[in-house]
């Protein structure tokens, strides 16, 4: 990680700058290249070609580049953009930062199918995903927000925070990435050890490989600690679906990096990321996906995975494509022969009218239709939902979640489907209580759902995402009560369990609280341990056992780098700024928002908060020239509206 002089000084105002001293490591192996690879993997080498993974990320040259660069022109929203060339090579003559139109020369290209976006650099080493696309299926550019409008200088607009590849997309479309982010100057220089997603990026660097195949019976796997004897960091035991599983996940959810580049393969997955929980907005009350969140916290929630299937049991990992077409990769399992692999699995005949309803061939013959939901992202791009569950519309009503009867079945309601699944499937066990009733009503009033939230938070049957999800939520109505009764899962296996009831301790007193948390600052999982060091910061000093001191300092250390490594997100400068607001640290709480609205300018609530800070120190007249500018970058927000007007009202007597 560089840090310059001036980005120490910099997070040392707002009261986080790194420590010195953090104690060296070993290096790991270093990353050699695919081609180094491929001599002796011919076979995986070539079922890569061509694939996903390989062309996530290339140079805007031919065969690879498919979109229409003839001077084609596309008009949104009254912005016209043209796709041309110069000297040849593709380049996009668009609205920059500033909004002025300016030729932009194509920097990279991102993906192949069904859609491929292209990378501008708009300044040095920083690249940003344009949003005019192309449809590599219809062959046509389409926007990828039509309904918008992103004038420049919003967040969302292509030059914006929001859209920067450095700090958003790159890791998982490269090898070997560091992102090297600068936060005194915003500058980058990210670099990789390879564009694409190549053979390292999931099996580690192969230096430690290289050394071993040159001379088996030689080999010392010392040389490189964290490797096994054949020198791989990720060697993927076939009796552990877990690492494969992880190591997948790392690029296929939604998650929050701990840190600015990418984790060494076969690092856990909750030593390097956050996951995002079945939360509003991201997915439905029932757990289904609404935005794109990718697999990983769908698959989490699947009896599949509590059996040990793993990705690699229906994806190739090296064509990034389905192992067999249609029906037939469920049916390696689901069938009259089973699995034996899975003793546990009911052997019938699923592939059959007499189970799915419909006539073979059509769409709803095909097990995805009922069992994997799909939704479509990035406009034309669809994504099927992992967790493999029975359609319930009978909760439909209750919960507000869609199912996929009436996804196909449009003009009928989901009493019609729950009433025909009931008729087709009298003695069916799904029935009964599901844990999206009790997130659709802790939803609206989590208090209202305490006690069946307590319920599946520590039940030993419920997938950990669901349950880390409940205590999520019952965090929002905890009390000294539920925080004891909730306080035995902060001992939970699941380290996704573990961080979510952190929160829920804040119901406690101070004293049973830190008594409580003081054992995550040492806990195996990285999250848990910066999430416990995070929780800390309300706490009295004085409350916390004499004997975590050292484990506390150790966590906020990695709290610290953690946030560092995502100073350009808006949304960790919102983190730093509440940080300053809890330890009354003001001008580094000022600092922070100030930076938030330097990335993001529609970060409201920051404009509001520099507002304050500044009418509580003394200086009403800054306060109502920050508001004056945030009316600017927000002319319509009443919140804005209503803080200038209190600021010109005259001080009450």
């Amino acid at each position: 990680m560089r840090i310059s002089p001036v980005g120490r000084a910099r997070l040392a105002a707002i009261g986080l700058a790194l420590l010195a001293g953090i104690p060296a490591r070993a290096e790991p192996p270093a990353y050699v290249g695919t081609e180094s690879c491929a001599g002796c993997h011919a076979a995986e080498t070539e079922a890569w070609r061509g694939s996903h993974h390989d062309l996530a990320w290339t140079l805007p040259g031919e065969p690879h580049l498919l979109g229409a660069f003839d001077d084609a022109v596309f008009v949104h929203r009254g912005q016209r953009t043209r796709f041309t060339r110069e000297n040849g090579a593709p380049a996009i003559e668009t609205q920059g930062a500033d909004g002025a139109l300016r030729r932009f020369p194509v920097a990279g290209v991102a993906g192949i199918a069904p859609l491929q976006q292209y990378l501008l650099e708009t300044e040095p080493g920083r690249l940003q995903s344009f949003d005019v696309t192309w449809d590599a299926e219809r062959g046509r550019w389409y926007h990828l927000y039509p309904d918008l409008d992103l004038p420049p200088g919003d967040g969302l607009h292509w030059t914006g925070p929001y859209k920067n590849w450095n700090a958003r997309c790159a890791e998982c479309h490269a090898t070997g990435y560091e992102k090297a982010y600068d936060p005194a100057t915003r500058r980058y220089a990210s670099h990789e050890a390879e564009i694409g997603v190549g053979c390292e990026a999931c099996h580690g660097p192969g230096e430690a490989h290289l050394a071993w195949s040159a001379n088996p019976p030689g080999h010392d796997p010392s040389r490189w600690p964290g490797t096994d004897a054949r020198g791989f960091t990720a060697p993927f035991p076939r009796a552990d679906a877990e690492a494969e599983i992880q190591q997948c996940a790392g690029c296929h959810s939604r998650r929050e990096p701990l840190s600015d580049a990418s984790p060494l393969p076969g690092t856990p997955f909750h030593d390097a990321y956050r996951l995002a929980l079945l939360t509003e907005g991201l997915y439905h009350a029932d757990g289904t996906i609404q935005d794109e969140v990718y697999v990983y916290g769908s698959f989490l929630q699947s009896k599949m995975y509590g059996k040990g299937v793993r990705c690699s049991d229906c994806h190739d990992p090296h064509r990034a494509a389905l192992r067999v077409d249609g029906n037939a990769t469920c049916t390696q399992c689901h069938s009259p022969a089973g699995n034996d692999r899975f003793s546990s699995l009911r052997k019938a005949l699923y592939d059959d009218p007499a189970h799915h309803f419909h006539e073979a061939g059509t769409p709803g013959a095909l097990c995805v239709s009922c069992h994997m939901v799909e939704r479509v992202y990035m406009g034309i791009d669809g994504r099927r939902d992992h967790s493999f569950r029975v359609p319930r519309p009978d909760l439909g009503a209750g919960t507000g979640a869609p199912d996929a009867c009436t996804d196909c079945h449009e003009g009928r309601g989901q009493d019609w489907a729950a009433a025909e699944i009931a008729r087709r499937f009298p003695q069916s066990d799904h029935r009964g209580r599901h844990f999206s009733e009790a997130f659709a009503a802790a939803r609206a009033d989590a208090a209202s759902a305490a006690e069946l939230l307590l319920d599946i938070a520590t039940s030993e049957t419920m997938p950990g995402i669901v349950r880390a999800t409940a205590l999520d939520l019952l965090a929002r109505a905890t009390d000294e009560r539920i925080a004891a009764d909730a306080s035995p899962v902060l001992a939970d296996p699941d380290p996704l369990v573990r961080t979510a009831a952190i929160a829920v301790q804040r119901g406690a007193a101070p004293g049973p609280r830190a008594e409580r948390l003081a054992p995550l600052l040492s806990d195996p999982a990285r999250v848990v341990r910066i999430t416990a060091a995070r929780d800390m910061l309300s706490l009295p000093a004085d409350s916390l056992p004499l004997a975590a001191t050292g484990a506390l300092s150790g966590a906020m250390e990695e709290w610290r780098v953690s946030l560092f490594g995502r100073a350009d997100f808006p949304e960790t400068q919102m983190v730093l700024g509440g940080v300053g607001l809890t330890t009354q640290n003001w001008r580094g709480a000022e600092a922070a928002f100030r930076e938030a609205v330097e990335l993001d300018p529609q970060l409201v609530d920051a404009w509001v908060m520099i507002a304050r800070i500044r009418a509580g120190l003394g200086d009403p007249g800054e306060a109502r020239r920050v508001i004056d500018r945030a009316l600017a970058a927000n002319p319509d927000d009443p919140m804005l509206a209503e803080a200038r007007r209190a600021l010109a009202a005259p001080p009450a007597q």
